[in-house]
């Protein structure tokens, strides 16, 4: 069993930055993800990470803007969030799972935290 628990996220001018941290307890091992979802649209893929921090993706809205990392000493991941805009505001949650873009390859979630970008 694995508990998330996501943290960082506010209420930000669009082209600044937020750091969103994850807090993992429980089982090890597992790829870390972030996913957000905007009122009204599907949950969508933002940024993966692999067990051993090896291997990363993104998705293309992202690219270049938003780092995703983890520090396993610390059972903690992050999403580094610059140059943000508003269409970046949404729910944003952590999911641990195996490796993939899809929401299907998580099995753990936490519980979202909110991301606002105003213009």
């Amino acid at each position: 069993q694995v508990q998330l628990v996501e943290s960082g996220g506010g209420l930000v001018q669009a082209g600044g930055s937020l750091r969103l941290s994850c807090a993992i307890s429980g089982r090890r091992g597992y790829a870390l993800a972030w996913f957000r979802q905007a009122p009204g649209k599907d949950r969508e893929f933002v940024a993966a990470i692999s067990s051993m921090a090896s291997l990363t993706s993104y998705a293309d809205s992202v690219k270049g803007r938003f780092t995703i990392s983890r520090d396993n000493a610390k059972n903690t991941a992050y999403l580094q969030m610059n140059s943000l805009k508003p269409e970046d505001t949404a729910v944003f949650y952590c999911a641990a799972g195996s490796w993939g873009n899809s929401a299907s390859a998580y099995d753990y979630w936490g519980q979202g935290t909110q991301v606002t970008v105003s213009s």
